[in-house]
């Protein structure tokens, strides 16, 4: 509940400076500072209940009140000379809100906050999960950091509240099934939609077309099956769609072994299970009622592409779990040949060279995971599990069992 109120009557200082930022703004002038402010992370959702209207007509007048983001006091005015603006320099408290234009401001420097994703509606804790792990990027990649390491403790309770205990500190989860909510939720949370892009889709997003055929059931007569293949509905049709991350499907793994094979592990080439993106390829798919053959065709290519190894098999017993190794080179894996032939002359970069690769070892139900990344700096590989991070060779990396991979473009690498 916001708490806390405190007059100010000096607001002729706040229209003064409203003029001069819409005089500003009509002369193509807009403060640098509005769409990067360092302080949207302090902003402490869990004191706000965005109720003002009693406490307002209690105590203030409803002209140039606003709200401390940070402990949810109320000021009036935010001049030199007003309480909010001492209260800034005093607590350090940078993020206020104006009741009545609900623009928001940085006090002391004041200035406009432009930034779509504070216009939260009122109780949606899923922008908490975008604050800690803005924060625990920044600690990461933070040259100054006192201590060599960074606890990752918050962010993964951010996760569980967020994921309403979907994902849980103490249980381990499927790795795919946390990306892709991972991905959708920080999307969502900045304020994205499918039609609107956030810096999500930016950098992880492509599209393809899906061309899909229904198929006769297949216990019809020959002579019915004809019949309903001339109807409309049994015509291939071709959709557009996005995806964050493309699924790979890996063949059967063979069920039976004589006393030779059983020390062999069944090897497959990246580029033949990327040949279910070539437009040509076709796979059923069955549904409950109804049975489709699909094929896929790439028609963007995003500056970071993720792969997702289909290692997993679930059905109504148990889990079974495809130990097939995938044989990927680690640089210049080229998609060209994927694309749509329109796309080939828009696409001008379409190389990638792996940057991180997450495996999964042992039995689908209690295995773990362990983590491979790529040291952009030295070109070094390492080894992630838990708290133990080791040197590896690159070529060690393509005989583990990959479950999700993370590739970067050329353009990026260069950019970088």
């Amino acid at each position: 509940m916001i708490a806390g109120v405190k007059r100010e009557r000096d607001v002729d200082e706040d229209e003064e400076e409203e003029v001069r930022v819409k005089v500003g703004r009509s002369h193509g002038v807009e403060d640098r500072r509005s769409r990067h402010c360092p302080y949207l992370d302090t902003i402490n959702r869990s004191v706000l209940d965005f109720d003002f209207e009693k406490l307002c007509s209690i105590s203030l007048s409803h002209i140039n009140v606003y709200a401390c983001l940070i402990c949810g006091k109320y000021f009036q005015g935010r001049g030199q000379k007003s309480h909010a603006y001492i209260h800034s320099v005093q607590f350090a408290h940078h993020v206020f809100l104006n009741l009545h234009t609900l623009k928001f401001y940085c006090l002391p420097d004041n200035y406009e906050i432009i930034d779509s994703s504070i216009r939260r509606p009122p109780g949606d804790i899923m922008f908490l999960l975008v604050q800690r792990f803005g924060e625990l990027m920044r600690k990461l990649w933070n040259p100054r950091n006192f201590k060599a390491h960074v606890s990752p403790h918050e962010m993964l309770q951010a996760v569980v509240l967020c994921s309403k205990k979907t994902f849980q500190i103490t249980k381990q989860g499927d790795a795919v099934d946390f990306l892709s909510w991972f991905l959708n939720a920080l999307h969502g949370a900045l304020g994205g939609t499918k039609k609107k892009s956030s810096i999500l889709t930016k950098v992880f997003q492509g599209s393809m077309r899906i061309f899909s055929k229904k198929l006769p059931h297949p216990d019809l007569p020959p002579e019915e099956k004809e019949a309903l293949l001339l109807k409309d509905e049994y015509q291939e049709e071709m959709s557009e769609s996005t995806f964050l991350y493309l699924t790979l499907d890996l063949p059967t793994a063979p069920l039976y072994k004589d006393e030779k094979e059983q020390l062999i592990i069944p090897q497959v080439p990246l580029f033949n299970i990327l040949a279910k993106f070539n437009g040509n390829n076709e796979k059923e798919y069955k549904t409950y009622k109804e049975n489709f053959l699909k094929r896929f065709q790439l028609t963007k290519l995003p500056p970071y592409l993720i792969f997702c190894i289909k290692r997993f098999t679930k059905n109504n017993f148990f889990v079974e779990k495809n130990p097939t190794i995938v044989n990927f080179p680690i640089t210049n894996v080229d998609l060209r040949e994927y694309l749509t032939e329109e796309a080939q002359v828009t696409e001008k970069i379409t190389t990638y060279d792996l940057v991180a690769n997450i495996v999964h070892d042992g039995k689908p139900t209690e295995g773990s995971y362990r983590i491979h990344v790529l040291h952009h700096g030295t070109g070094k590989w390492y080894e992630l599990q838990d708290l133990q991070v080791i040197d590896i060779l690159p070529q060690m990396i393509t005989l583990s069992e990959a479950y999700i991979q993370v590739c970067c473009s050329f353009l990026t690498f260069v950019i970088r």
